[in-house]
């Protein structure tokens, strides 16, 4: 069986999909934007708090399966402009400690809201 995951208080999702899935040990991350929880807003003022917002929202799903960056073991992350990639890139390492997650990092045309950034993630216990 598996477990629908929620930012507690966090508006709900702006499509028919969950924010996380539990299923086993295992669990899928759908792709975060930089909305804040507490107030519905986009954080947009940089690709720096963007790119901390999504991860934070990252790390409340993972808090909320009982688990931490650690268990990621595989990211992907959509930019609008690749010229951001090194500004995303030191603020995402940063939330790890040890052995990074695989990764791939991908321009795209457009993402939802038009934000410049959304990560999406698979996390194991």
């Amino acid at each position: 069986m598996k477990k629908v995951i929620q930012i507690p208080g966090a508006p709900a999702p702006i499509g028919p999909y969950s924010q996380a899935v539990l299923k086993s040990d295992t669990l899928y991350v759908s792709g975060q934007i930089p909305l804040d929880p507490a107030t519905g807003n986009l954080v947009q003022d940089s690709i720096e708090e963007a790119t901390h917002q999504v991860l934070k929202n990252i790390q409340s799903l993972l808090n909320e399966a009982g688990m931490t960056m650690e268990n990621i073991v595989k990211c992907s992350i959509f930019l609008k402009d690749l010229n951001d990639f090194s500004k995303v890139n030191e603020i995402y390492g940063s939330y790890f400690r040890s052995s990074f997650p695989a990764r791939e990092t991908v321009q795209v045309a457009r993402l939802p809201l038009d934000v410049d950034i959304e990560i999406s993630c698979i996390a194991v216990l």
